[in-house]
């Protein structure tokens, strides 16, 4: 049966969606890369406003949780695809940590947790309360038994005053952490607060202060998540990592090629887009697995397009996207975010969201999903 789907420019054209789930194999555990999916959290629709405190339905989110584990994939928990910064407050974001790493250990679930400085909401903090703040959450994510991702600090970015500071903050919380750590480079599209991180607008000059702050305590860094969604610089950066450091991509628009790698070396993944993913990019990572990376890139590359649009500018809306896939797929009983972010992309933005995951088999009930996606036109006033 076909569904009037409005394109960019808000006419209708009948789409036919698939009328059968994709049945996907996967071997686990997944052993030749490190996989992380960045979580979103499900809020509590009867209790959620745009303008107070996050409201999450725990169950729900853990519940998601439990998919992405069930699949091999690990979690990156309280990180940007959760909202830290765009609805999540750090009283709630310390609370999720505490509640998924507890669920991770009882299922014997990969979790790492993103430590940041988002309880600093007043004015421009000083350089020795910025480090004070990712104190207070190194010490939660540590406390709850989680391996941590220093995050990049929108309050660091305010106060430093050049590389420098940046060296002095990350120096001081590498050599106080337990474990190996992930750091963590958001580009400006995810975050514009975040320009001239590291202390430079020059991203050449940027990278080499990084890549100090990782040469100076080599044995406290697990891995570099980058999210700059520039696939030869970073392959450049991976191939200067000290030896036994991981390098995470977190490119959502070059994730198969640099997963898969080339002769001098390949990059894990942390990605916001294998929550949507998850069952596919399990599948993918399970076939590269056996040496196959054809196959591999044979599951993975049609879903790039789908990733692209929901990333696309202004990037640090693709939580918007994210969360529609994850209703449309029946992980939860509602589009509503926290923040009222459900209303950040378009009609026609959504649709095509809609369109995209179908084609590649994203929905394991496609009845489901062509029935929901109806019911939301019909609120916007489309007769699908």
């Amino acid at each position: 049966m076909t569904i009037q789907l409005p394109d960019a420019s808000g006419v209708l054209r009948g789409y036919v969606p698939r009328s059968q789930a994709v049945a996907l194999t996967t071997d686990l555990p997944l052993r030749s890369r490190v996989v992380y999916s960045a979580a979103h959290v499900v809020a509590d629709a009867l209790r959620t406003a745009a303008d107070e405190p996050a409201a999450v339905d725990w169950d729900a989110t853990l519940a998601f949780r439990r998919h992405l584990w069930a699949h091999g994939l690990g979690v990156a928990e309280a990180m940007d695809t959760a909202q830290r910064g765009m609805g999540l407050d750090w009283p709630v974001a310390a609370e999720l940590i505490r509640r998924s790493s507890a669920e991770a250990r009882s299922v014997g679930g990969r979790i790492a947790c993103g430590v940041g400085t988002d309880q600093l909401t007043g004015a421009a903090a000083t350089l020795a309360e910025v480090t004070a703040a990712y104190e207070e959450q190194l010490a939660v994510v540590e406390a709850a038994g989680s391996q941590a991702v220093l995050m990049a600090s929108r309050a660091l970015a305010a106060v430093a005053k050049g590389p420098e500071d940046y060296l002095e903050v990350y120096g001081h919380l590498l050599r106080q952490s337990s474990d190996r750590v992930i750091l963590h480079w958001l580009g400006p599209m995810f975050d514009p607060a975040l320009a001239g991180y590291w202390g430079s607008d020059d991203l050449d000059a940027a990278t080499e202060t990084f890549l100090d702050v990782i040469a100076a305590h080599p044995d406290k860094v697990d891995g570099v998540k980058i999210s700059l969604l520039d696939a030869r610089r970073e392959v450049d950066l991976r191939r200067r990592l000290p030896d036994g450091v991981r390098c995470y991509t977190g490119d959502d628009f070059n994730y198969p090629e640099l997963i898969a790698g080339d002769t001098e070396g390949f990059s894990h993944a942390l990605l916001g887009i294998f929550d949507p993913l998850a069952p596919l990019a399990a599948a993918a990572v399970s076939t590269l697995d056996t040496g196959d990376t054809g196959g591999f890139r044979r599951l993975l590359d049609p879903t790039v397009e789908l990733s692209r649009h929901l990333f696309c500018a202004p990037t640090r809306f693709y939580k918007t996207g994210v969360v529609l896939l994850a209703w449309l797929a029946g992980h939860q009983r509602h589009f509503t975010m926290v923040g009222g972010l459900q209303s950040a992309r378009s009609l026609p933005h959504l649709a095509r969201a809609y369109e995209l995951a179908d084609r590649v088999g994203l929905f394991p009930d496609p009845g489901l999903a062509e029935a929901r996606m109806r019911g939301l036109l019909t609120l916007h006033g489309v007769d699908a």
